[in-house]
């Protein structure tokens, strides 16, 4: 193993991308350390102590929410804003259009993206100015307007390290830098299991326990993000002059997990709004109503998994365009055995993808709610493992592997991950 990892270094360029990479995340944990102007940090830090909803946000940011630093958004609003360009592809022609475009139309599209998370992020920074008007030392419109221009500027140069990582480092910028965050957080989490160990709280056995179940669950998480359900697809002899042409076999490979991480975000999202609302709203009957939706609820447990599911249906039926794969099929002569080109392809594909997609719903729904169940089972609370968080490092992990793999391959080593 030691002698494949030692191959990674031995190709100058890939090399030269490893060190690239580590020094972009380099500068975004500094970043996460140099605070905004003009607030108080201990206010911040006590919303941090009160509960899991902002514990969590704080995760994604590799810690820089509860340091309110100049990387406190993150890259959410990125996040949020391809997801909003991706499923406005499917209604609006132009966006079509480029998607169809290739290079070209992806550069036209990246440009829309950027704009429109400027945007988002200026109107989260002063959602969240306005939010946290108690934690500002000044509070006042010129105050806001600073803090909000300083968060936007701070998630621009997030996107910036990103775009600079895809292309001149190693695997997808935007995800790594989701990934460090995530893991940034595991010497903190490591720091809380010890305390409660030393205090008493936990015994050993439930941090026996706690790791047992997290292994296991890294595994879990590593099969359902490699399942694929292969359809054979055959291809037809034609001859073209003197030359023959198809008469192979293939496959589809439809992902058990196609929605990837997205519907957890979305589901989140929308359980999220209400309740953060309501902390800023001084209502009797608002706080008592959030309160039956506040984080680890069984309420909000529930309607937690039904989103999900939900939303991995519907983000997979935008997603993928089964018509469309049906079609080409029937267009370059391939076919599925036993099954009709056109429609009847079309119709048993649909079939197959819903199956596979209602396993894929489920397991993200149990993701989702592991951190609660982790929590009851172990009785260590405040470390914010499994859900989401497990789910985007094992994948981020796998795919930058892959790609590392590809470039090892090429220079006719053998490979790391094998």
């Amino acid at each position: 193993m030691l002698s494949a990892l030692a191959n990674i270094f031995r190709i100058p360029e890939l090399r030269q991308k490893i060190i690239f990479t580590l020094i972009m995340f380099a500068v975004f944990r500094m970043g996460t350390h140099i605070p905004v102007p003009g607030v108080n940090p201990a206010v911040i830090e006590q919303l941090f102590n009160n509960g899991n909803l902002f514990g969590l946000l704080d995760l994604f940011s590799g810690g820089a929410l509860s340091k309110f630093s100049i990387f406190a958004m993150s890259i959410t609003p990125y996040i949020n804003a391809a997801i909003i360009i991706q499923l406005l592809t499917v209604v609006i022609p132009t966006l079509e259009q480029w998607s169809k475009e290739g290079e070209e139309g992806h550069k036209k599209t990246t440009q829309v993206t950027r704009y429109l998370t400027v945007a988002l992020a200026f109107l989260q920074a002063i959602g969240m100015s306005i939010g946290l008007k108690a934690a500002i030392l000044n509070p006042g419109f010129a105050s806001i307007i600073i803090i909000a221009i300083t968060l936007t500027a701070g998630t621009v140069f997030l996107m910036w390290i990103g775009e600079q990582i895809t292309t001149q480092g190693v695997g997808n910028g935007i995800s790594l830098i989701i990934f460090a965050g995530i893991v940034a957080a595991l010497p903190k989490n490591l720091g809380t299991i010890y305390r409660y160990l030393q205090a008493g709280t936990v015994s050993y056995f439930n941090v026996f326990l706690f790791v047992i179940i997290a292994m296991a669950m890294v595994v879990f998480v590593i099969i359902i993000h490699q399942g694929y359900r292969r359809i054979p697809i055959s291809y037809a002899k034609r001859v073209v002059g003197q030359k023959t042409y198809g008469g192979h076999s293939s496959h589809i490979p439809l992902k058990v997990n196609t929605a990837g991480v997205i519907p957890i975000i979305f589901a989140s999202s929308v359980l999220m709004f209400p309740v953060t609302i309501a902390q800023f709203i001084d209502i009797p009957w608002v706080k008592t109503l959030a309160g039956y939706f506040a984080w680890g609820t069984p309420l909000q447990t529930s309607i937690y998994a039904l989103l999900i599911i939900f939303f991995t249906y519907f983000y997979t039926a935008v997603t993928v365009k089964i018509s469309d794969m049906a079609e080409n099929l029937k267009k370059y002569g391939g076919f599925i055995p036993g099954i009709r080109p056109g429609k009847p392809t079309a119709e048993y594909l649909d079939h197959v993808m819903t199956r596979i997609t209602l396993a894929g719903a489920f397991f993200l729904a149990f993701i989702a709610i592991l951190p609660n169940m982790i929590a009851g089972a172990t009785n260590i609370q405040g470390v914010y493992f499994g859900g989401t968080a497990l789910l985007i490092v094992v994948g981020v992990a796998l795919d930058t592997m892959k790609q590392i793999e590809a470039m090892v391959v090429m220079r006719h080593y053998q490979g790391f991950m094998k």
